[in-house]
C-alpha cells in the first residue's frame, strides 16, 4: 500500500478583541478564494514556530510572538494530506498589509458560519465556536 506523504503546514489564531483574523486564499492558488488561518509550509530544517514566523513576515509583513499550540489536525484533500498545526499567536511588530492574500478580515466566531473555509478548518472552526 502507498504511504502517502503528510506535509507540515503551520497557521495562527491571531485574536485582537474577540475578533480573529481570516485570510481568504489568492484565485489562482489551490483552493482559491476559501477562507483560512494565515501560514502555510514547514521548509526542511525549520521548527513550526520559526516556520509560522517566516509565513507572517512573506505574507503579512509582520513579526509574530508565537504561543501555544491550539489545536492540530491531519486533512486530506485530492491533491495533498496536511497536518495543520493552530498556533495561538499575536502580532508582536508590525502592521498587516495584505502581499499574498486576496483579502483580510478579523471576525467574531458567531461570524464564522458567514465564510466558506478550506476543509481543513472545520474542525478547528468548530472548536472555536465553542470558546
Amino acid at each position: 500500500m502507498e504511504r502517502k506523504t503528510i506535509t507540515e503546514v503551520v497557521a495562527a489564531l491571531i485574536w485582537d478583541n474577540g475578533k480573529f483574523m481570516i485570510c481568504r486564499r489568492p484565485k489562482n492558488k489551490a483552493r482559491g478564494l476559501l477562507w483560512e488561518f494565515i501560514g502555510g509550509k514547514v521548509e526542511p530544517g525549520e521548527s513550526k514556530a520559526q516556520a509560522l514566523i517566516r509565513e507572517c513576515r512573506e505574507e503579512l509583513a509582520v513579526t509574530l510572538s508565537v504561543g501555544d499550540v491550539f489545536m492540530d489536525v491531519i486533512h486530506e484533500y485530492p491533491d495533498i494530506t496536511v497536518h495543520l498545526t493552530l498556533f495561538n499567536a499575536q502580532i508582536a511588530q508590525g502592521v498587516v498589509q495584505m502581499l499574498e492574500h486576496f483579502d483580510i478580515r478579523w471576525i467574531t466566531p458567531d461570524e464564522i458560519p458567514n465564510y466558506e473555509f478550506c476543509p481543513a478548518d472545520d474542525e478547528i472552526l468548530k472548536r472555536i465556536m465553542k470558546i
